[in-house]
């Protein structure tokens, strides 16, 4: 195991800069998520972490070592690819011992080490089999197999489960996370999908345009996101963004939208300076529910979705749309006039011009 540092790392192919000043500390035993969408840098960052790819300025230490200049061999990492990259002809068993048998490490020894990754795994009875006799999900275990047996400082997974369907993604997320609570090994790991992310990560790094937008435990990145990118790309539903004014009203600050007004009790002292001003509203869908109070918004439904355990039901309140997330019993009807009652401890307002969360 193994802390990892990276300090200052930058990244230019050409004239084109795609990684800006990246500084990322990861504890020892750690799971950092690099999440993004596609092109924002991520798995350049990944492949300089693992050296294949040279840095354009900036330090990589893996523990108490400065590996800018060495060899990715010899860095002591393992890689799990999305391709699952394993030998056609080769059965499992050689497959996840190669590594170990280019290294020269004695036969008995190096059979021990995978009969220990493959009952770590659970594929034992696949030893013997070739990759093509084997399902996504059991590939995917075998080229996991084949990094475990190195027993390296540091873990390296690029999108590893992209390639699977929904229901394969769902059971081998919940086998990585196991797998990092038995080795409590250091692991990075790159994903667009922010559940990935959300379920796998000890801190998520959010980035965009080669910038960290955000990089945080899973629960502020999700609660107190730094900027409306952040908020957008984290959750599904999206978050709802609801533009007005804030002004004051009895004592009580609120968000004028139209002729809409969402109280925003218990915010005077973070938002008094903003009085009279723009401001942007974050709102989960799930921090709605069917009432009346103070702080409530009415809206005309325009789309009811019934998903099983949950209603969306998206309304339309001064000209825009919010989706809220209701009980499964809660299905109005198209047309309908419908007030909900808003979670405001739970709002985060946004400066419109930066983005920035005030």
């Amino acid at each position: 195991m193994a802390t990892l540092s990276i300090k200052g790392v930058r990244k230019s192919f050409g004239a084109v800069e795609v990684l800006k000043t990246i500084d990322i500390e990861l504890e020892d035993g750690g799971f950092l998520v690099l999440l993004g969408p596609s092109g924002c840098g991520k798995s350049t960052l990944l492949s300089i972490i693992a050296g294949l790819e040279p840095s354009s300025g900036g330090d990589v230490i893996i523990g108490e070592r400065n590996v800018n200049d060495v060899h990715p061999k010899d860095r002591n990492i393992a890689m799990v690819f999305q391709s699952y990259a394993l030998y056609p002809t080769m059965p499992v068993r050689r497959n996840i011992g190669f590594g170990l048998e280019m290294r020269k490490v004695p036969a008995a020894e190096r059979d021990a080490a995978v009969q220990r990754a493959a009952e770590l795994l659970q594929i034992e009875h696949l030893l013997d089999r070739k990759p093509g006799q084997l399902s996504g999900g059991q590939r995917q275990r075998v080229a996991m197999g084949r990094a475990i047996v190195r027993d390296p400082d540091l873990f390296l997974f690029d999108e590893p489960l992209s390639n699977l369907d929904a229901k394969l993604r769902v059971e081998m997320r919940t086998e990585i996370k196991r797998l990092h609570d038995r080795l409590g090994t250091s692991i990075v790991y790159v994903t667009h999908d922010q559940i990935e992310a959300m379920t796998l990560g000890t801190k998520v790094a959010v980035m965009k345009g080669g910038v960290i937008q955000q990089i945080a435990d899973p629960q502020t990145i999700y609660e107190k996101p730094a900027n409306m990118f952040v908020a957008g790309f984290i959750g599904s539903p999206t978050m709802n963004f609801l533009s007005g004014t804030l002004e004051r009203s009895g004592g009580t600050i609120v968000l004028r939208h139209g002729e809409a007004l969402l109280a925003l009790p218990g915010l005077e002292q973070d938002v008094g300076a903003h009085i009279g001003k723009s401001v942007v509203a974050g709102i989960r869908p799930e921090t709605f529910h069917p009432g009346e109070g103070q702080g409530t918004l009415t809206g005309t439904v325009d789309v009811v979705e019934p998903t099983g355990p949950d209603t969306m039901v998206i309304l339309s309140i001064g000209g825009q749309l919010l989706t809220a997330r209701l009980g499964s019993r809660d299905r109005p009807k198209l047309g309908d006039t419908m007030t909900l009652a808003v979670d405001t401890a739970a709002i985060n307002l946004f400066d419109p011009d930066t983005g920035d969360r005030i």
